[in-house]
């Protein structure tokens, strides 16, 4: 399994990243069909082949996921994806 671990300071308060987190999960649910919810200011997400969560500390946006056997060869692909939405949300 491949492992995808991400942070990103976000320069703003954690209601704020968790609101731009909610959008960023809305958006994955979309595309993805992936299931999310929050447990304190973590929110975890799953589905078939991946799942992580996304945590939010008064500085920073932490990633992490865990790829399954089929998503692992688009490890750099998706790492490049979560950095650019990162930039785009918090740079």
């Amino acid at each position: 399994m491949a492992k995808i671990d991400i942070r990103r300071p976000h320069g703003t308060t954690v209601e704020n990243a968790r609101a731009v987190v909610d959008k960023v999960a809305a958006r994955m649910r979309e595309k993805f069909g992936t299931e999310g919810t929050w447990q304190g200011d973590t929110l975890t997400f799953a589905r078939s082949g991946v799942k992580g969560a996304i945590a939010v500390s008064a500085s920073d946006v932490h990633v992490t996921a865990e790829l399954g056997m089929l998503l692992s060869p688009l490890r750099g692909t998706i790492e490049d994806e979560i950095r650019k939405k990162l930039d785009e949300q918090f740079g």
